[in-house]
């Protein structure tokens, strides 16, 4: 099993016919994923490695149904209003690639997911692939890159880094396992689904057995995971490891979200929290891998 995608997913590329878009449709369609059509105003009629493309999701839903997935491969300031025509078509699981989105732009997105039972995965996210079965936005690299790094097996992985998405895995794979589902919350200020929300779904699927989180200083989303554990809505072995645990307060780090103000965010409420919780805490990413290796023998 995985969470949110699978095999049997459709999806939609907006933005499909740019540079990106294209690109990571290939990969994405290598890979096995279900892309069914893309879109780009004007360019209706045209296709991309035999996909079709349609002027709007309207088009692309009277000719296909309605499909489960899109991923918005567009420029930041365009994104507000793909995910609003997305969101408004009735798809229910958005993933955004583009980062430097508009905070504001951000907020009204995920209000009006929220509003309408829609999820969404991002901004600024790599993508999330489930080993062999699926993946959405740029993460994989390539079918051969994909296949090697993203092996079958029992951890879900998720991160609040892009590249460590791919470094957690891989390591993993090299360890002798292999992963359920990867993925990259985001990395902008203001994501729409966070380590809280994603905790429920690998509780609920049975094919994961233990959760390796890649978390970092600022923003206080490993808390909220704490506090999920906490009120028993995740009871699976969880691997936690915290990025810049050395940076002082109000050092910015690595991303837009990482920063530590007013005593929130910093890696001792994190790592305390998580400990209290139950969770496993380690000080290296190179501890993530033989940690779970010891969890799942027992």
């Amino acid at each position: 099993m995985a969470i949110l995608i699978d095999e049997n997913t459709t999806v939609l590329v907006q933005g499909i016919t740019g540079r990106e878009g294209s690109a990571r449709t290939r990969t994405m369609v290598d890979y096995g994923t279900k892309v069914l059509c893309g879109v780009t105003p004007g360019r209706g009629g045209t296709k991309i490695w035999d996909i079709p493309v349609y002027n709007s999701i309207g088009e692309a839903v009277e000719a296909h149904g309605l499909m489960d997935a899109s991923v918005v491969f567009v420029p930041g300031p365009q994104v507000k209003a793909a995910v609003f025509e997305a969101i408004r078509a009735g798809i229910k699981f958005v993933v955004i690639p583009a980062e430097r989105v508009p905070l504001h732009d951000s907020l009204e997105m995920i209000a009006l997911a929220r509003k309408n039972n829609v999820r969404i995965l991002g901004p600024g996210s790599l993508g999330l692939v489930s080993a062999g079965k699926a993946l959405m936005g740029w993460i994989g690299g390539t079918e051969e890159f994909a296949g090697e790094v993203f092996k079958t097996g029992p951890v879900g992985v998720m991160s609040r880094s892009g590249g460590q998405t791919t470094t957690v895995a891989w390591s993993i794979a090299e360890s002798g396992l292999g992963i359920t589902t990867a993925i990259h919350v985001g990395s902008e200020p203001i994501v729409g689904s966070a380590f809280a929300e994603i905790l429920p779904l690998f509780q609920e699927d049975q094919e994961t057995r233990v959760v390796v989180m890649f978390g970092e200083i600022g923003t206080i989303a490993e808390e909220e995971a704490a506090q999920v554990i906490k009120e028993g809505r995740f009871s699976k072995p969880l691997v936690a490891f915290i990025a810049g645990r050395s940076l002082p307060a109000g050092m910015r780090f690595s991303h837009a979200s990482a920063i530590i103000e007013h005593g929130r965010g910093t890696a001792e409420s994190k790592v305390r929290a998580l400990q209290e919780a139950g969770a496993q805490v380690v000080d290296s990413p190179q501890e993530i891998a033989p940690a779970v290796m010891k969890i799942l023998e027992r």
